[in-house]
């Protein structure tokens, strides 16, 4: 009997120091104060709501440990409590090594929720493993698709090969291709952020601070729709269509020559002749940059391209649009001057640029030395990288006032113009 008592306060005691026992329905409980959670803490808010709502719980000796590393048990079992959805069916048994464990019921239950997909976990799920962000980012873009269409549409929409997600590891590396949908989610509702650096850091984890304000926001996102973030819809836009036009902007539309609406998309690997024969060029994506100052960016993507050294001045009457390009030479011609002039047929004025995060993001940008000399431009060699164009933010402007012509072929133009 004495050895009973022993495993069982054993048991009880290793669930107190995860901080994460059983869920048991108290979600109007008064939140404790916490000796290491002050006033002037960044997230009290967030964790005063939710261990007051049941979500967390504290420890034994009055601290909350925020500092602390969330585990994949422990994310798990918050949101399966945050949850407001009943599932359809129940899963029990989903993982082998949970069997007996704390968190075997609400994380079979965030399995029937849609968060996590147990064929994820083939080896077994691992519960005091520390979560990545980018597990974070599918269990909660998963978890939003399984009860919302809505959602589930947003990550098919940004499941594309002309999804640019605004995060440093697109262009230098560290994010799986997989992983794209469920990043743009997170970052296009605001439920997860990159770090100041740019990065995105997918294999880094989350303290129980953290993880208490992104509750905080899912609750929230939960009940919303997914076109009703500015930021995702740019996103989904950009995925279906290589371009976040008519969502950043006044432009309603794309038009052809004879008025009829148009796409950016049908643009996107278009090999154009330059003029003089002096190479082609091929359109990836265009982006356009609501800012109306170096400091005041509207949009998600305009910060991927403009910050306080932004080397070109912002003019309030236009945004700011960055396209990225292939050009091939076809010989050593193809110098500062000689390019602007052979790109005259395809686009009225372009600009090289630079700032800060062009390095942060690892953007490819058109420079201010000379191509030619600098080995920028080579001949034979295609050079992919964005440049910089001004669209106006006046209604009623004119194709030519507009400043922009895509030719696509001889017969029919992409246009971009304000209905």
């Amino acid at each position: 009997m004495n050895e009973l008592k022993k495993v069982t306060q054993l048991l009880l005691s290793g669930a107190l120091v995860l901080g994460m026992l059983p869920f048991t329905g108290n979600a109007n409980a008064a939140a404790p104060s916490f000796k290491d959670v002050p006033a002037s803490h960044w997230a009290k808010a967030s964790i005063d709501a939710a261990v007051s709502k049941g979500y967390f719980k504290g420890y034994s000796n009055g601290t909350f440990k925020p500092g602390a590393t969330v585990t994949r048990a422990e994310f798990a079992a918050l949101l399966s409590r945050v949850s407001k959805v009943t599932p359809e069916t129940e899963q029990v048994n989903v993982f082998r090594d949970l069997t007996g464990h704390w968190s075997e019921g609400e994380v079979n239950r965030a399995v029937s929720l849609g968060f996590l997909n147990a064929s994820d976990y083939p080896n077994g799920f691992k519960p005091s493993t520390a979560l990545t962000r980018e597990e974070m980012a599918k269990w909660l873009s998963s978890g939003l698709a399984a009860q919302n269409e809505d959602f589930k549409q947003a990550l098919k929409d940004t499941d594309t090969e002309n999804m640019l997600v605004p995060v440093a590891e697109f262009y230098k590396g560290g994010l799986k291709k997989a992983a794209y949908p469920y990043v743009s989610v997170v970052l296009g509702t605001g439920l997860m952020a990159g770090y100041p650096d740019g990065t995105f850091g997918p294999g880094k984890t989350t303290t129980r601070a953290e993880a208490a304000v992104i509750l905080s926001r899912y609750q929230q996102v939960q009940e919303s729709k997914a076109d009703s973030y500015r930021d995702l819809n740019e996103m989904r836009e950009v995925g279906l269509t290589g371009s976040n036009l008519t969502t950043a902007t006044l432009y309603e539309y794309f038009t052809r020559q004879d008025g009829t609406p148009e796409s950016f998309d049908r643009v996107i690997g278009k090999k154009v002749k330059l003029r003089n024969n002096l190479g082609t060029i091929t359109a990836h994506r265009m982006i356009v940059a609501d800012a109306y100052s170096k400091t005041k960016i509207q949009n998600l993507y305009g910060k991927m391209f403009i910050d306080r050294t932004y080397s070109r001045p912002i003019r309030e009457p236009y945004y700011e649009v960055f396209m990225e390009v292939t050009v091939t030479p076809n010989g050593n011609n193809l110098r500062n001057l000689a390019f602007v002039q052979a790109i005259g047929d395809i686009f009225t004025t372009v600009s090289n640029f630079n700032s800060g995060t062009t390095e942060k993001y690892g953007i490819s940008n058109l420079p201010v030395e000379e191509y030619v000399d600098s080995g920028f431009f080579k001949q034979g060699v295609p050079r992919t990288f964005w440049m910089n164009f001004l669209l106006d933010r006046r209604a009623g402007k004119s194709v030519s006032q507009s400043m922009m012509a895509f030719v696509v072929d001889k017969d029919t133009s992409t246009f971009f113009r304000i209905p």
